[in-house]
């Protein structure tokens, strides 16, 4: 068996969103929707530069998770599929990611646009989104294929939570 792995928080992601029930499911379908990443001040200096980026990939902690599963019910099905599958928040390990509008830096805050995230989140990381490295031609997207047009009015309603 592998050793454990162990990260730290850089940093507190601050949204409108004060609990999961009721929070755009993805950055789509929260349009327009401010919020900020608050970088710890021992990790500022890693966002030089990154003003120049108009998207940042935000990775962080679902830590309102209540328990992993393999097999959930996605939001925008009534039908099971394995987690790997989905991007429910309910996996092995609580990680989520969300590719936000970048207006600005200052100091050790990003101000992003687009947030789907719950207020309070804990921050793993921060990487400019770059759509030469990630844009991929699709020719299937699995089970979602009948369900995508569901986004826009998409809901979390709380059943990944505590």
């Amino acid at each position: 068996m592998m050793e454990a792995i162990t990260y730290r928080p850089i940093g507190i992601i601050h949204s409108p969103f004060k609990e999961p029930k009721g929070t755009p499911i993805q950055p789509r379908a929260a349009h327009g929707v401010r919020g900020t990443v608050e970088v710890f001040p021992e990790y500022a200096a890693g966002l030089e530069d990154l003003e120049d980026f108009s998207h940042v990939i935000l990775l962080y902690h679902f830590h309102l998770v209540k328990g992993a599963k393999l097999k959930v019910k996605p939001f925008m099905d009534q039908q099971e599929h394995g987690v790997f599958a989905t991007r429910a928040s309910s996996r092995p390990n609580p990680i989520g990611l969300s590719i936000l509008r970048l207006e600005r830096v200052e100091g050790n805050i990003l101000y992003v646009c687009n947030i789907d995230i719950v207020d309070g989140t804990p921050l793993l990381d921060v990487k400019p989104y770059v759509p030469e490295f990630d844009i991929h031609p699709v020719e299937r997207v699995g089970w979602l294929e009948k369900n995508v047009h569901k986004l826009p009015s998409a809901r979390d309603d709380g059943r990944f939570v505590h």
